[in-house]
């Protein structure tokens, strides 16, 4: 199974440079609390890496997708 990343927003955008923001908002981040998962890659690795401050990083092997029926 591949691993998963489960990125959470833990710091304000605001005052960041133009690029670090753009890094964020490519990773899916949009307003502080917000969670998004990423399969661990390189890219997305280094993307991380760029805005560590800003970011709390869970890693975990990924999971078969949750349904409504399982319980």
């Amino acid at each position: 199974m591949a691993r998963t990343l489960r990125l959470t927003l833990v710091r304000s955008i605001i005052g960041l440079s133009p690029q670090q923001e753009g890094t964020v908002r490519a990773l899916g981040l949009r307003r502080i609390r917000q969670v998004v998962e990423h399969e661990d890659t390189p890219t997305i690795r280094g993307m991380i890496r760029a805005v560590t401050f800003c970011l709390k990083v869970d890693e975990s092997e990924a999971s078969a997708p949750r349904t409504a029926d399982a319980r």
